[in-house]
Parts: structure tokens; C-alpha cells; sequence
């Protein structure tokens, strides 16, 4: 579908045929520091959030954000985004990196007309500012031609190879193999991908962590991030809904208190993270956990893949 606007960006043409400003939204700064609830355990390298959508329409159950963004599940453009963020834009050095989305998914069915994150990626290129895409949506393919050439990678979240299991976590996503055919295009495109599996939670996709690192490995992913289910109140209330059995039988092991999320015990998410970091070494790629406590010798986001200098040709 071509991108659909009410009003024409200027200089954004050759990115997007009628690229959209976006309708609601306060007069706040876009690009913000990215600091997940100061967590004593979060080692990723210094980097600047922008989310051209406020709220999200995947409906993960497990979704952390909707504890904090009201009507998260109700996704609205930002209001003037492109307008703004050309602003913003010009105050940034090129050693900047810049992760889109790390709350709200850059990629909702609305970008498919509105191509609010194509225009996003288009600045945030011109200025060769270094470029981190992390979704759930296919719908980045359509925007490699931006991307292979800035400085940039792709993260894709894969929860689950299973159809069925992923229409109950994520029923708004794309599904799984969509996913995987996006990292292939992308790898193949010459884009780095970082394949996220996350969140694990035990009884419902632990059983996958060997068969996930094949997938996306095979795909073409280079480097993994993983993580366990981190319980907040409301996303344990959603994923208990439609796991009563195993929510149950994990209920009592959410001991251990981490800012405003509880953690299953250390020696348990250890041992699964072991199982994804094995499965990686035995693949030849790199593997980093995200917000757990375990050392990695790359950034553990996957940023150490985006060149230093924005590719040619």
C-alpha cells in the first residue's frame, strides 16, 4: 500500500511518496535517553529512544509498557513527529545512536499508510546518526532501501515458532514466520539483524529455545538478546488469563523484586539463559541476556554490529 499523508514533509520525498506528521500528541521532546526504570541490571550502551507511535498494537500479553503508557493498547501517531524530529535531529552529533521502538512497535498496520517510521528513518539517515530498529512487524522490509544504506540494524522479536501459541502471546503481530522470512530479507539486504527471544517463560515456550536459535540463526541473524518473563501486575493478569495451569505453577517463584518488576529465581533464569547461550556458541553467533545480570563481551543490545560508518553504493 503506498503511504498516505494530510500534509507533505518537505524533503522527505525520496522516502516516502506523502509521508504523515501525525495527529495527537504533546509538544515534548522525542528523542529521550533510554533508561529502563534505572535498573541496576540493564547494561545497554547510551542511547536515545524515539517512538513515532504512542501505544502499540500488538496486544502482547506480556507487554511491560502498558504498565505505564495509558491506553497503550490504543495506538496514535504522535503529533508534527517529522516536523519535530528535524529539529531535534540537528542538535545530535554522529556518534548518537538511535533505537526506534523501545515502548511503542515502529511498525503498527497504520505505518503501512501513514509511514510515520519511514520518515523517521529517512532524517535520522540524512544526519548519519547510528540506527537500531527494534519490531515485531515484516513490515521493515519495506524500508531496507533506507536502511542498507545508514548505519544501522534490525532487531526481530521471536517469541515462538508455533502459529497458534503466537496468535495467543502476540494477537496483533505478524506471525512467526513472517518474522523469519524479514530477517532473511534483511540479511540478506546486507542489514545486521539481532533476533530477540524474548521474554522465556517456563511452560508456555521454554520448550523452543534450541529450535528458536536454529530458526533464526538459519535466517540470518548474527547476534541474540534474551531475556525471562518479567512479571508486572498487569501483564501477569493477562498472561494468568490465558495460562491459568502454568501462571499457576509459576505464581509462587516470582520471589525476587527488581524496580517495579518481579523475577523468576536467579539460578532458574541462569540455567535458561545458559541453554540460549550454548545454543548460540554451538551456532557461531553472539549472544547477550537483557537485564538479568549475565556478563556479555558485546553490547548487549546488538549495537557493537552497526558500522562506524554509514556503508556506499
Amino acid at each position: 500500500m503506498a503511504c498516505q499523508a494530510t500534509r507533505f514533509a518537505p524533503g522527505l520525498g525520496r522516502f516516502c511518496s506523502r509521508p504523515s506528521i501525525g495527529r495527537n500528541g504533546a509538544d515534548r521532546l522525542l528523542l529521550r535517553p533510554f533508561d529502563p526504570w534505572k535498573s541496576p541490571l540493564c547494561t545497554c550502551p547510551p542511547k536515545l529512544s524515539l517512538n513515532p507511535y504512542t501505544g502499540c498494537f500488538h496486544g502482547c500479553l506480556y507487554c511491560y509498557a502498558s504498565s505505564y503508557v495509558p491506553r497503550f493498547f490504543d495506538c496514535r501517531p504522535k503529533a508534527h513527529l517529522l516536523e519535530r524530529l528535524g529539529r531535534e535531529v540537528r542538535r545530535l552529533s554522529e556518534d548518537h545512536l538511535v533505537a526506534l521502538s523501545l515502548s511503542s512497535d515502529p511498525y503498527p498496520p497504520l505505518e503501512a499508510r501513514l509511514c510515520l517510521t519511514r520518515g523517521c528513518l529517512g532524517l535520522l539517515a540524512d544526519a548519519d546518526l547510528r540506527i537500531q530498529v527494534v519490531t515485531k512487524s515484516d513490515l521493515v522490509r519495506r524500508d531496507i532501501d533506507i536502511l542498507r544504506g545508514a548505519r544501522s540494524s534490525v532487531s526481530l522479536t521471536v517469541t515462538t515458532l508455533k502459529e497458534d501459541l503466537a496468535r495467543r502471546l502476540e494477537p496483533g503481530a505478524p506471525g512467526p514466520s513472517r518474522r523469519i522470512e524479514a530477517i532473511e530479507a534483511l540479511s540478506d539486504g546486507g542489514i545486521p539483524v539481532i533476533a530477540r527471544i524474548d521474554p522465556i517463560i517456563p511452560g508456555i515456550n521454554g520448550d523452543e529455545i534450541e529450535d528458536l536459535v536454529e530458526a533464526v540463526a538459519r535466517a540470518g541473524a548474527s547476534h541474540i538478546v534474551s531475556s525471562t518473563y518479567k512479571a508486572r501486575g498487569d501483564n501477569f493478569l493477562r498472561i494468568s488469563s490465558a495460562f491459568p495451569s502454568v501462571m499457576g505453577a509459576l505464581s509462587p517463584l516470582f520471589i525476587e523484586r527488581v524496580g517495579g518488576s518481579r523475577y523468576l529465581p536467579e539460578k532458574m533464569r541462569h540455567a535458561i539463559l545458559g541453554r540460549v547461550a550454548s545454543a548460540c556458541r554451538s551456532r557461531g553467533i553472539t549472544f547477550s541476556a537483557c537485564r538479568e545480570g549475565v556478563h556479555s563481551t558485546v553490547a548487549c543490545d546488538g549495537s557493537h554490529l552497526i558500522s562506524e560508518r554509514a556503508p556506499h553504493g
